[in-house]
């Protein structure tokens, strides 16, 4: 589980034979999960100034690769005791998005992500969203998009500095917003009241 706080930017050493090769500060262990840009991988293989994850086939057929090069985002799974900030994310990256358009308003930037409709469900006003791996606010939900508004200190220390028009992003819709969906989606199931959606909801 993680939370949506890139604790690094890490370099891109290598990516090749489905093996990525990274060079960052954080000391990894051979086996540990480590979300990078919002996905969660593997580590297999440990260097001196960094570690190596591996990509199955099924991963890069949904991720957009074309943010894994120079930097990206990492984040270590969450240890028992760590503190709790961000949103639950489980590193489950569910569809890409495009980027339709980046506002400056001045103070901060208003950035609008198209999606696949079917998405649209899982998509909340004021709920949480992972765009590559970051933890951030909805603050608004069209038919087929949505707009995010990112402050100047994000998008200085992130990817949101290189994204433009038309670039691709991971997204991780919100945990909660799917598990409900699925559970009201299922006519043949017993009728679910939010009484019991508020239970299932404490459980995480």
């Amino acid at each position: 589980m993680f939370t949506g706080l890139i604790r690094e930017m890490a370099e891109v050493k290598n990516f090749a034979n489905n093996t990525l090769t990274l060079r960052a500060k954080y000391k990894a262990g051979i086996g540990d999960s480590i979300a990078i840009n919002g996905a969660c991988l593997t580590v297999t293989q440990l260097h001196n100034d960094g570690f190596s994850v591996e990509l199955s086939p099924e991963s890069q057929k949904i991720l957009a690769l074309e943010n894994y090069k120079n930097r990206v985002h990492i984040e270590p799974a969450m240890s028992m005791g760590d503190k709790f900030e961000g949103h639950i994310v489980q590193g489950h990256v569910d569809t890409l998005g495009t980027i339709k358009n980046i506002t400056n308003n001045g103070n901060s930037y208003d950035v609008f992500i198209t999606v696949d409709t079917k998405y649209i469900p899982y998509i909340v006003p004021k709920g949480s969203i992972t765009i590559d791996g970051v933890s951030l606010t909805v603050n608004e939900v069209f038919e087929d998009s949505f707009r995010l508004t990112i402050i100047p200190h994000t998008m200085r220390e992130t990817l949101f500095a290189t994204y433009k028009k038309g670039s691709q992003v991971n997204i991780e819709t919100d945990m909660f917003a799917r598990y409900i969906a699925h559970i009201l989606s299922h006519k043949t199931a017993p009728a679910t009241s939010w009484d019991e959606v508020d239970k299932i909801s404490s459980l995480y």
